[in-house]
């Protein structure tokens, strides 16, 4: 009789999360400059693209 080896199914850890969120923006960034116009993404864009401007507003909004 043969049987089948377990499978463990594992939580994703904090660390996990951070580096699929970095992948991902990895990601985006890829594909903006696969798309733009010229050799380099200017730095507004990137900040655009990574929306650091959205980050910046919620980590003030949170800090008051």
């Amino acid at each position: 009789m043969r049987v089948a080896p377990s499978i463990t199914a594992t939580v994703p850890t904090e660390q996990d999360r951070v580096a699929l969120a970095e992948i991902e923006l990895c990601g985006e960034l890829i594909i903006a400059a696969s798309s733009a116009d010229g050799e380099r993404l200017s730095a507004d864009r990137i900040d655009e693209v990574l929306r650091v401007a959205a980050e910046r507003e919620a980590h003030d909004g949170r800090g008051r």
